[in-house]
């Protein structure tokens, strides 16, 4: 049974086996030097110590072999992708082939698109959350618009029922029945960026398929944060950033997902790069186009190595530690979190993010009586770094890597005593 105590918040930090790993983060801090509260990696994760050593190997091999790097670095440039493919694989539980590390989040998302968003003049329209993440809608939005149709014709929201915030599977199901034979996509966030639900990605994926619709998956808050077994889940394809939950940098590269079934299919419409094409004779230069099998075939530059060391630093952490062993420390952490927040009085705050922890990861979006900005910023100068989403949601990620039992207690402390003053 939980305490409301700080007593037992240091107690769960000595019985948690990962708390050393804090160790391994640089924590932000205050003008007076005391480490803040950080409960946005969500938005941007903190960076790890080993960092700078990892870019700075690059930078030395750089200067000291210039070109010859891409082959004699210590880690050879050319290559640099796939030191990335086993960990990440092993992140969002798919098998390496169907996994890379490759330009930005909403622009694999377009790439992901271009194959597996194939429309005809009746079955064009594309599903997506209402709420989704802006830039998937615009995305998706644009996608509708470049193949000549009418957005608002062409885009159908699932939305949640009046009254309520989260998302329930019988209505996509209605929508299906009602307009599955115009579907040509389905494209959910894994994990909704203002709630914190986490869907059941099989479950949409095997409904999709049913009525013959590509699905896919923005896992941009799921990466790193909740067991994803995308490989399992039988989506045709997902796309995630690596700078929230995965720690790599402030718009660093992202990650790619193409189900294993479709990795030798040549076929398939992709653009495409001289990276895409065969290791063997991509140097040739007067080869035809011979596309690499797996995710590597959509492929189109050679990578930004800084970016990578960055995200290589933070995925040998979470290679040693697991996605598994991290995910039973968010649920024991987050579950700890909403028992101090119930404590304040749920006339007061009202969670929106679901109860089960098997449908959220370590994020809780917060919504307070009455409240508006000021509290979040009162939070922010009390030293808790959370992150404000309109009209009144505050959430706070507690994330297993970093965040401790006694980050959960003083960050619901802070606001209790800013809740008190107020009233």
């Amino acid at each position: 049974m939980h305490k409301a105590t700080l007593d037992y918040a240091k107690q769960q930090d000595e019985l948690d086996e990962l708390s050393m790993y804090r160790n391994q983060f640089h924590i932000p801090k205050d003008k007076n030097g005391n480490e803040l509260i950080y409960m946005t990696g969500n938005s941007l994760g903190l960076q790890p110590k080993q960092t700078k050593a990892y870019i700075n190997q690059e930078l030395e091999d750089w200067a000291n072999l210039g070109v010859e790097g891409h082959t004699e670095a210590k880690n050879p440039w050319l290559a640099y992708h796939e030191f990335l493919t086993e960990s990440m694989a092993n992140v969002v539980g798919a098998k390496p082939i169907e996994v890379v590390t490759m330009n930005t989040l909403t622009a694999n998302l377009h790439f992901m698109m271009v194959s597996f968003y194939k429309p005809t003049k009746t079955r064009y329209k594309i599903i997506i959350e209402s709420d989704a993440f802006p830039s998937d809608k615009y995305a998706v939005e644009s996608q509708l618009r470049h193949h000549g149709f009418d957005e608002a014709d062409g885009l159908i929201l699932w939305k949640p029922r009046k009254n309520e915030e989260l998302l329930r599977y019988e209505d996509l199901e209605t929508i299906l029945e009602k307009h599955g034979n115009e579907v040509a996509l389905i494209m959910i966030g894994g994990v909704n960026y203002y709630t914190g639900q986490y869907f059941n990605l099989k479950r949409i994926t095997e409904l999709g398929h049913k009525y013959n619709c590509m699905v896919g998956f923005d896992c941009a808050h799921g990466a790193g944060n909740v067991e994803l077994n995308l490989h399992d889940s039988g989506a045709d394809f997902a796309v995630w950033c690596t700078y929230k939950y995965l720690n790599s940098g402030p718009g660093s590269l992202a990650g790619c997902f193409i189900h294993e079934r479709h990795a030798y299919n040549k076929d398939l419409n992709r653009f495409t790069g001289w990276w895409s094409h065969n290791k063997k004779t991509r140097f040739n230069m007067r080869h035809e186009f011979d596309v690499l099998p797996g995710a590597e075939g959509w492929q189109l530059s050679n990578p930004p190595i800084l970016s990578m060391a960055a995200i290589k630093a933070s995925l040998d952490i979470f290679n040693e530690v697991g996605i598994k062993k991290l995910t039973e420390k968010s649920k024991k952490l987050t579950g700890y979190f909403e028992f101090l927040l119930k404590q304040l009085g749920e006339d007061t705050i009202k969670i929106i993010t679901p109860v089960n922890s098997n449908e959220r990861g370590c994020q809780l979006s917060i919504q307070v009586l009455n409240a508006d900005k000021a509290l979040h910023n009162k939070l922010t100068e009390a030293g808790v770094i959370s992150d404000w989403r309109e009209p009144d949601v505050i959430r706070c990620a507690p994330t297993p890597l970093y965040n401790s039992f006694q980050d959960v207690y003083h960050m619901v402390d802070k606001l209790k005593d800013i809740l008190n003053k107020k009233n």
